[in-house]
């Protein structure tokens, strides 16, 4: 150690490290249970691996309101960390270090997770925890790992038997009226991160006051060794299979609005979950609808590679290629694909032409949110007595196109901070608003155990109903007995708004096109500029900073006319509830275009949001012309200006 901790010191003194990395190297090895890590890290260093250093020291993987999510395999693998190699070519154990996903850093999260669960709960019942994973490397190790942590500390644990989605997790925590969750995930990220995604009892994303005190107990933790409860007190572990599934399905089913839509005539599909876990219930819950379904058969192994594909985000037209090929040679309609955990879908669709049409998150989002509060008033569930109480709830830099849904319709609009999390805690917010005792006259056994059309019925006389969610960023709900962005049960809302354009002679593309036609043409434009480890996070840092610091005043010639500030400013929604505090600024300029500029909470890159808007005024086709136009011009003074910054 002595030769270990001189060449560190020395490598500060030369700058080749970050003082805090060699603060947290030291950190990590004070608390580390064996000397593996001291093996791994004396190895990049007799290598001069500074770099590789740097980015897995240069911080602490702190416990956000989100979890974690970082590298699991390094740039530089060390062959202490390649070792017998695992499952999928990966290596035998993740890599070391304090910014990087391993069990060092789950096991003080878990921990944590279940350290408060217990608290809340009291003395009077074992916690309850449910643990679920995606196909990503050790994923499935995290989740056993948590699993034998929670009964090791004397709370039962439910771990899935093998990979499910996330929205399944959320949706069994409410169904088994757990305390708390856990889903092993990146999501989209790439093949060679991982995450620790964290759930409260209602399966909502953990918010406040819940989420402070959970990262203070986190973070807090400094090693990797925990002490067990006695033999008698420890947790039950059990299983969840098929039957879940099961029970999960049969829900997806309420979502159809008009299931006779679907006996008329249903599209040809094809389906891909980018090797990821949407093929447990997408597939067999469309063929159980009557949908002709084909699947990407080189996609279909479950594999944390994700080999084929560069990314396995169903928004890049790359990754859904292999699906649009086929969809040429069988002559279907529709091309569904869902990411890694299944909570993000994306859509290609045929239009009049016979071309493939890759449809962008907002455009997805619209469709569905204007054909669920159409078919809601023709279906009587919203009336003009009850519109006032039912809500459609997006973010902020989600397209407004839904707003003039909306507003037409007559229905209240929520604009939330990005991540699903804030349209969860709303969902709370609304079952929470029911008088108890109505919810009793209808079952002993609480709200969870309501009919959909019993819940509405009670949402809409006594609190809101919430027809419709999603955001931006290729992520939908239209029920609240999930409560996370839900590709599964997309998928099947989906179905249906494809079987009523094709039951009034239309193509998905048309239909968007008939809505533009009535409410105006809306284009939404997102961009990033990446930049990865330690250098990139310090240059993101201070480039969002720096937006906040000297906003602009005019915009690729146009005039600034409003610019929020998430972070310093104090900001309501449209119910009066104020907003937390955010990293991101939005700029609205004097033309009517708009930008938002955001650093990515899960990703190393800092986001921009760009918005144009043409009225009905123009054709169709000279809106779309001018509208694209306009955002191009936009997107390439931020460029410039982001790289004067």
């Amino acid at each position: 150690m002595n030769s270990l901790s001189t060449a560190l010191d020395q490598a500060v003194e030369t700058e080749k490290l970050l003082s805090s990395a060699r603060q947290n190297i030291h950190a990590l090895l004070s608390g580390a249970a064996d000397d593996f890590a001291e093996r791994v890290v004396m190895e990049l260093v007799e290598g001069q691996e500074w770099n590789e250093l740097n980015d897995r020291f240069f911080k602490k993987l702190a416990f956000g309101t989100g979890g974690l999510r970082g590298r699991t395999i390094g740039r530089v693998v060390t062959s202490w960390e390649q070792g017998k190699g695992g499952p999928n070519e990966r290596p035998e154990f993740p890599c070391v270090g304090t910014a990087t996903m391993n069990f060092f850093n789950v096991s003080r999260a878990v921990r944590g997770l279940v350290a408060y669960a217990q608290k809340h709960v009291g003395a009077t019942r074992k916690a309850r925890l449910v643990f679920a994973h995606d196909t990503r490397h050790f994923s499935r190790d995290f989740a056993e790992f948590c699993a034998q942590v929670c009964t090791d500390l004397g709370a039962d644990a439910y771990l899935f038997e093998s990979a499910r989605s996330t929205p399944q997790l959320s949706f069994a925590i409410r169904e088994l009226r757990a305390d708390a969750g856990v889903v092993l995930t990146a999501s989209h990220n790439p093949a060679h991160d991982n995450g620790f995604k964290a759930y409260f009892n209602d399966g909502g994303q953990i918010v406040d006051p819940h989420a402070t005190a959970i990262i203070g107990l986190v973070n807090a933790l400094e090693t990797e060794t925990y002490q067990k409860v006695a033999p008698e007190q420890r947790g039950m572990l059990t299983t969840l299979d098929a039957a879940m599934d099961r029970r999960y399905m049969d829900r997806l089913r309420s979502l159809l609005m008009r299931p006779e839509l679907l006996q008329s005539g249903t599209a040809k599909v094809i389906f891909t979950n980018l090797h990821g876990t949407g093929g447990k219930i997408v597939v067999p819950m469309m063929r159980e609808l009557g949908f002709d379904v084909a699947t990407v058969a080189a996609q279909d192994t479950e594999d944390g590679r994700f080999p084929t594909v560069a990314s396995p985000n169903p928004e890049n037209a790359p990754a859904l290629k292999m699906a649009i090929d086929l969809a040429e040679t069988e002559g279907a309609e529709i091309v569904i694909g869902t990411d890694p955990d299944s909570d993000r879908m994306g859509i290609a669709a045929r239009d009049a032409s016979g071309s493939m049409v890759l449809l962008t998150g907002n455009q997805i989002g619209s469709l569905m949110a204007w054909y669920r509060v159409k078919t809601a008033f023709d279906l009587g569930w919203i009336t003009d007595a009850t519109r006032s109480r039912a809500v459609l709830i997006k973010t902020f830099v989600t397209t407004e196109l839904q707003r003039a849904i909306a507003d037409h319709f007559g229905i209240r609009v929520v604009d939330t901070l990005t991540g699903f999390k804030y349209i969860a805690e709303k969902l709370r917010k609304y079952e929470n608003t029911i008088p108890a005792a109505k919810i009793t006259e209808l079952s002993a056994d609480g709200y969870r155990s309501l009919s959909e059309d019993q819940s509405r019925r009670l949402r809409l006389e006594f609190s809101r109903f919430f027809v419709f969610g999603g955001e931006e960023s290729y992520g939908y709900l239209g029920c609240d007995f999930v409560r996370d962005k839900d590709a599964n049960g997309a998928a099947v809302m989906m179905a249906e708004v494809a079987a009523y354009a094709k039951s009034v002679g239309l193509t998905l593309p048309d239909l968007l096109d008939e809505i533009y036609s009535q409410f105006g043409y809306y284009l939404e434009v997102g961009k990033s500029l990446v930049m990865e480890g330690a250098d990139g996070a310090a240059k993101i840092a201070a480039l969002a900073a720096s937006y906040a610091a000297h906003p602009p005043s005019e915009c690729d010639g146009s005039a600034v006319v409003r610019v929020r500030d998430f972070a310093s400013q104090d900001l309501f929604d449209d119910e009066g509830d104020e907003l937390p505090k955010e990293k991101m600024l939005f700029v609205d300029l004097a033309d009517g275009r708009r930008f938002a500029v955001r650093p990515s909470g899960t990703e190393p890159k800092i986001k921009f949001y760009l918005f144009g808007c043409a009225g009905t005024d123009v054709t169709l086709t000279r809106a779309k012309q001018m509208v694209s136009s306009s955002l191009e011009s936009l997107w390439k003074w931020i460029e410039k200006d982001a790289a004067q910054r």
